[in-house]
């Protein structure tokens, strides 16, 4: 009697299948929670920008530039900014005289901090240079 030959695929070569199959799969959970992981840092650092720009945009436009410090937090209570005004003092050379003006330069500098997803504290800062009056 003639022997026929099985079809199919052995113990070995499922086993090596699977394992290969389970290599697979767990390398790629690894790449897709970490570009999870990254999103959520971005889109918290974005939402950090968005807040610091508005503070400096918001900077003078209601009261004009007063020297001095301003906190709050967003409504959500993640975010925590601080706006500093501070009165901009050029160095000018030994014996020159400071311009007579009206006006004054402040440095404005805009900073957010919060409990970032990743579990560690994150901050944000943003400065600029704005022309006001001078205080009276």
């Amino acid at each position: 009697m003639p022997m026929r030959r099985q079809r199919g695929f052995t113990l070995l070569e499922v086993v090596v299948a699977f394992v290969l199959l389970a290599l697979i799969l767990v390398t790629a959970f690894q790449v897709f929670s970490t570009g999870l992981s990254r999103a959520s840092t971005l889109d918290e650092r974005s939402q950090a920008l968005a807040i610091a720009q508005s503070r400096l945009a918001s900077a003078g436009v209601e009261d004009g530039l007063k020297e001095g410090e301003t906190r709050g937090e967003t409504p959500d209570r993640k975010y925590t900014w601080a706006l500093r005004v501070k009165r901009y003092e050029e160095d000018l050379p030994s014996g020159a005289a400071a311009p007579q003006s009206n006006l004054a330069i402040y440095r404005v500098d805009s900073s957010v901090s919060w409990h970032g997803s990743d579990g560690r504290d994150q901050d944000y800062s943003l400065s600029t240079i704005l022309v006001g009056a001078k205080p009276s």
